[in-house]
């Protein structure tokens, strides 16, 4: 069986009880790749149902799942897909782009130096002062006391030890990390399609 406890941990699902009352505001879709794997995990992949009831009409994408809330016009009575998966494949890029958010993600959300989660910033390693680059390589996740503490100098100078080397990631590799942080606003429908790969117990 799955190990339940860890998903409710790291996540708050919303029952499909609640799905009448909802506004169709508070309905976004999930969407899969055609493999069925989610598009992104951190921001995660969702449209407005809007967005996913237009690309149902245009056959771009097929139901899994769907709120009980549901969409009325003259013609047509519709629930709003909670789960939608392309009918045609996206290849991911390999790599993420260099963004502060990305730097915080690949970094877990702590300061590479003391292990602080707030108040975050970033640091160069090498200093711009001294020759240092804003590339993957050269910018961690810092929090604003360590940030002040090292100021202009090299972690050697300033004796602060990273805890892990500044790399460039993969793409897979921030989807690892990200599916450490999902939103708040999960639907029950979701869960299997975020969680396929929790390890399985006896």
């Amino acid at each position: 069986m799955f190990h339940a406890d860890l998903i409710e941990r790291t996540a708050r699902f919303r029952s499909s009880a609640e799905d009448p009352l909802r506004s169709p505001s508070a309905c976004p879709t999930l969407v899969l790749n055609a493999d069925f794997t989610p598009l992104s995990y951190y921001p995660l992949s969702v449209w407005p149902w809007q967005t996913a009831i237009k690309a149902v009409f245009l056959d771009r994408v097929s139901i899994i799942a769907s709120y009980e809330r549901a969409v009325h016009s003259p013609s047509l009575d519709m629930k709003i897909p909670s789960v939608i998966a392309l009918k045609q494949f996206v290849k991911p890029s390999a790599f993420p782009p260099f963004t502060r958010f990305n730097v915080f993600l690949r970094d877990r959300f702590a300061c590479q130096y003391c292990g602080r989660t707030e108040p975050l910033t970033f640091d160069h390693v090498v200093p711009r002062r001294l020759g240092g680059r804003t590339t993957w390589e050269n910018i961690v996740t810092a929090c604003a006391p360590c940030n002040m503490k090292k100021g202009g100098r090299t972690p050697a100078q300033a004796r602060m030890m990273l805890h892990l080397a500044p790399v460039r990631p993969t793409s897979w590799q921030l989807q690892q990390h990200g599916r450490c942080y999902p939103p708040n606003y999960l639907h029950e429908t979701w869960r299997d399609w975020l969680y396929w790969d929790v390890e399985l117990e006896e």
